[in-house]
This record gives structure tokens, sequence and C-alpha cells, in this order.
């Protein structure tokens, strides 16, 4: 009998708000291609998570949750990188799917496309893309990550016609600039599969992490990103993009 697969996952809220429609029980996955400046998950980037369950033994556990989810609620996939680990993810998808409960997931967009990744984002009910930056020079720069895989993902969920949200977080004195947002905004406006682009805050919240961590912080000194320009940007970004 083969072992069953077993997932390396960091932590999971079981009443989440944030990251999709309604209220979803989030799982964030180990493991994470890129190295972004501004990321407050650090602790996601590599190593050994905190829970190592099989997909039967999580959905069984998600399940159990299913009551507070409403219509609209359900499951988050997030992390670190859902498809650096896409086998345990579509395995988990497809039980959840069994027992009536829709997903979300969350990627940053930078794995290859392989068949096994294809298969986990077609799976999904929804796909939260983050689109980090609106070029090469952006993603090498403050991500270490490559803008062109980023561009394949979004293709092919075009091509699949899925359901995505798009998110860009929002940091003073890097693209805080209706400049900044308006050449997101050339790239998010051809997609039709995209039905919302929210902008999001740059925290100071993870800070604390990096120097538990004992590694540096990129930005470090940097400002949260006040309510006020936020709100101000979102408008802009709406505006260039019309009715979603």
């Amino acid at each position: 009998m083969d072992t069953p697969r077993r997932g390396n996952i960091h932590s999971v809220e079981s009443l989440a708000a944030l990251d999709g429609k309604g209220i979803r029980y989030e799982v964030f996955f180990m493991g994470c291609p890129f190295r972004c400046a501004y990321c407050h998950n650090p602790d996601t980037w590599e190593g050994e998570g905190a829970m190592h369950p099989t997909a039967e033994e999580l959905a069984v556990k998600i399940a159990r949750y299913k009551p507070y989810f409403g219509k609209e609620g359900g499951v988050t996939l997030s992390g670190g990188e859902v498809l650096t680990q896409s086998a345990f993810a579509c395995e988990l998808i497809d039980l959840l799917h069994e027992k009536g409960i829709n997903v979300a997931l969350d990627t940053c967009g930078g794995a290859p496309l392989s068949g096994e990744v294809k298969r986990t984002l077609s799976s999904a009910d929804m796909i939260i893309l983050d689109l980090k930056f609106y070029d090469e020079n952006g993603y090498k720069r403050y991500c270490r990550g490559d803008f062109n895989a980023v561009m394949n993902t979004l293709g092919f969920l075009e091509e699949r016609d899925a359901y995505v949200w798009i998110r860009t977080v929002v940091v003073p004195g890097i693209n805080d600039s209706e400049e900044e947002i308006a050449k997101y905004a050339e790239i998010v406006k051809k997609y039709s599969c995209v039905k919302r682009w929210q902008l999001l805050a740059f925290h100071t919240m993870g800070f604390a992490k990096y120097e538990k961590m004992g590694i540096p912080n990129p930005l470090e000194g940097t400002p949260a990103l006040s309510k006020d320009r936020l709100e101000q940007l979102q408008r802009f970004a709406d505006e260039r993009l019309g009715e979603l």
C-alpha cells in the first residue's frame, strides 16, 4: 500500500475573512520561490511547518467548519506558495469539493506551468493572483522572481476563463503613486477573467519575524501605507479600469 502524501503546512486559520469571499478556513503552505522585499511571512519561505497532515486528514478537519461558511465562504489555500506543493493541493481540493466546499487558491503565479500545476489551478473555484510589479525589473529587484512566469499564469487563467482576483501590495516610496498604479492597470484591464483588482496596504507587522529569524529586512524603516492613501489609490485604480 502506498504511503499517503503529506503536506508541509505552516499554520491554519479557522475563521478568516480577508482572502476570498465570505468566511474562510485558511491553510498556509510552506515554501515559496519568491523573496519579496515586503513579505510579512518570511517564516513560510522554506523549512518544516508545524503540521504534516494527509489531504484526507486536513479535509476532515476543515469540514467541521462548513456550517460557518454560509453561501459564499469556503477554504483559501495560501502561503508561502501553494503551488510548491501542487500535488497535495490538488488532492485536497478534490476532497473538499466532494464535501461541497468551494476553494480559493492564493498564488504568486511564479510556479512553472507543469501539467500538475495547471490541474491544480483549474481545480480551484477562484484564483487570487498577486501582481506584485508590472515589469521584469520590479520582480527582479524586489521579489527575485520571474515576471514572465506570472504573465504565463495569468494567460493560462484567461484561457481557462477562471474566476480571478488580482491583488497588489502598495509600498511607500516604491509604487504608491498614480503613475505607478496606472502601469499595473494597463496589464490588468487586458484580462476578462479578472473580476476584481484590490490594492493592499504595506504594513510593518511582519518586521518582528525578520529580527527573530536573523535575516535582513530590505524595507526596514519603511512606514506603513496610510488608510487614506490606500483609499485614494484604490479609487484611482477603479477609475482606470472602469467596472470589472
